[in-house]
């Protein structure tokens, strides 16, 4: 029990980590030639792979049937969040200088931009409504917006391998987990309706 209470607190300086070495490497002027755009990548792949991690907890509670796996989920998905608006705060700090109206108009005429703050709305909206109180509130509609998390890990392999356009080997990476885990939860799907039918 006492191990358990331990575990939370340990996640949460894990998630922290990246963003602290982050930090340091700021503070050292070690992000090579090219800081904003190292910055820029190294935010957007940890977002995804939090989003990827939070969308394992499910199977891998299942697989095996430790109700550990899913008590965690919720702070993972909120750390991809944090890294998502790193992410973005980023792109608006150092690429735009809060210039409004080209924010407007980048998201507009720049797909693989239109497609990044698509999915950065996804999980700000699951952000919005992770707590408990949300989740008895919104009921049955809960489970549906918030599988919109596929839709927005989708988005987001798109928006990097458009950003990476040569050197795809990192969203060719993503983009298999995604859909690995995509395969999976159909796959469950389908076996628990057969089920249901069955009967």
């Amino acid at each position: 029990m006492q191990m358990r209470k331990l575990i939370k607190p340990l996640v949460f300086v894990l998630a922290l980590l990246p963003f602290a070495v982050l930090v340091l490497r700021i503070l050292q002027n070690n992000l090579g030639p090219d800081p904003v755009q190292e910055l820029s990548l190294e935010t957007g792949e940890w977002t995804l792979r939090f989003l990827i991690l939070a969308l394992a907890m499910t199977p891998l509670r299942r697989i095996t049937n430790q109700i550990e796996f899913t008590r965690h989920r919720r702070m993972i998905g909120l750390f991809a969040l944090f890294y998502a608006t790193t992410h973005l705060l980023v792109w608006l700090m150092f690429v735009l200088e809060f210039r409004w109206f080209a924010i407007a108009e980048e998201i507009l005429e720049r797909p693989y931009i239109t497609v990044g703050f698509i999915a950065y709305l996804i999980l700000l909206a699951l952000g919005i409504t992770s707590p408990k109180f949300m989740v008895s509130k919104l009921g049955k509609n809960w489970k549906r917006l918030h599988k919109l998390v596929y839709v927005a890990a989708i988005l987001g392999v798109l928006h990097l391998l458009w950003i990476l356009r040569l050197d795809i080997g990192p969203a060719v990476f993503y983009g298999s987990l995604v859909a690995l885990l995509l395969g999976y939860r159909a796959w469950f799907s389908l076996r628990a309706r057969r089920s249901r039918v069955s009967r």
